[in-house]
């Protein structure tokens, strides 16, 4: 049986193509790397039936995902997250069919996890010993925990305002942390420089071509969850995208393959905070590329990504699939977390709260119609958070009496 059907990688500016056996970061032109596969081939040997039959993680996709031989495979068994119907906020939000894809139950407690366990994975395949990477926090966090999973040693610089429990979580893995006063961009800086003296493998966003090929799964399981169809409609918390790439990646690759049910692709929304949006400028400008955002700064950490490196493949696929960037406030994703909560039960992290709240704003303006099958990823559990809630809780005496 053939593990990947994996042929080359590509670069989407230039059409330069380059080997998936040895070590690859960007391209000479400065682009990120995409995979490509012998769909055609794939095709004639692989049916969704035999996918439906396979153990409930993101590795029943193999045949598309980059990793040659099943023994390089490093897994916690991550993938298939449940697609809940939200059944309060539908009626709450006047939307008939809404449904939340929640990462937050994936090892790790996000959808980093996806990234991670595909990245790491190849890392091994390739031979690599030692990696660095600059993080909001849950990223580093996962690349850790499966780093030391695989035996490679990872190098992990994050903003000292980062959710303190992904530095625990780095830190208890063995990994090499170092915190930054300043933004996620100033810790790219850092990581860059120490790459280039060391001549260790870069595992920033974007910059091997393997992480999106974790989080494409999300929409090869979405299709999978709704029968192979798609939905009109998934929102996405987008910092560096690589979320959103990669689930455009998923339904296009289904398309090829022939096992949509529908040619049509759901319409991709991208959501931002107010105080960190270059993704929503340069849509609402007809850019194909965003600029740096100064003084960027949000309450929402995974989504304050100043400048994505993946900005222009965000934008395309926004473009491409009739798609929407918007962006919320703090205070609106606050809200929107204790709603969520109240009405469906679920702790939900402010990424994905942001989500939420883009939907609101999405429904009240038009754009998604009261028909329409709404999908919103929430990346993250909102435990990972403790300190993003503002809750008052009275203090009793022992002898007090609840009224």
């Amino acid at each position: 049986m053939v593990f990947s059907y994996i042929s080359h990688l590509y670069c989407p500016k230039c059409s330069s193509t380059y080997d998936h056996l040895k070590i690859q970061q960007l391209c000479i032109c400065g682009s990120p790397l995409l995979v490509e596969y012998k769909i055609d081939e794939l095709k004639r040997n692989l049916a969704p039936e035999q996918i439906q039959k396979r153990s409930a993680s993101l590795w029943r996709y193999h045949e598309l995902l980059p990793i040659s031989s099943t023994e390089n495979v490093v897994s916690l068994g991550e993938g298939m997250t449940p697609l809940v119907e939200l059944k309060k906020l539908s009626q709450e939000m006047n939307i008939e069919n809404l449904l939340m894809k929640d990462e937050g139950l994936i090892p790790t407690g996000s959808f980093k996890a996806r990234g991670a366990t595909v990245g790491v994975s190849k890392a091994k395949e390739l031979g690599i010993k030692k990696l660095a990477m600059p993080t909001n926090g849950n990223a580093g966090a996962a690349w850790s925990l499966y780093s030391a999973r695989a035996d490679i040693k990872a190098t992990i610089v994050m903003p000292i305002d980062a959710p303190k429990i992904t530095r625990e979580e780095c830190a208890i893995a063995g990994a090499d942390l170092f915190l930054v006063n300043g933004l996620i961009s100033d810790a790219g800086k850092i990581v860059g420089e120490w790459i280039n003296r060391n001549n260790i493998y870069d595992a920033s966003t974007l910059k091997e071509p393997y992480r999106i090929e974790g989080k494409k799964t999300m929409g090869f399981e979405i299709a999978e969850q709704l029968d192979w169809k798609c939905p009109d409609v998934i929102v996405y918390p987008t910092g560096g995208g690589v979320g959103l790439i990669g689930i455009y990646k998923a339904f296009k690759e289904l398309i090829q393959l022939g096992w949509l049910k529908s040619d049509k692709l759901p319409r991709l929304v991208a959501v931002q905070a107010d105080g960190c949006a270059p993704i929503v400028k340069a849509w609402e400008e007809g850019k194909h590329s965003s600029d740096f955002w100064p003084n960027s700064s949000t309450k929402a950490f995974g989504i304050n990504v100043p400048k994505a490196i993946g900005d222009f493949l965000v934008l395309d696929a926004l473009y491409n699939t009739d798609g929407y960037a918007i962006s919320v406030s703090d205070q609106e994703l606050f809200t929107e977390q204790r709603t969520v909560a109240s009405l469906e039960g679920t702790f939900i992290c402010p990424e994905g709260a942001a989500a939420f709240s883009a939907i609101r704003k999405l429904r009240g303006n038009g754009w998604i119609k009261d028909k329409d099958k709404v999908v919103v990823l929430n990346t993250g559990a909102g435990i990972k958070y403790p300190d993003s809630t503002d809750v008052q809780v009275p203090i009793l005496q022992p002898d007090d009496i609840l009224s």
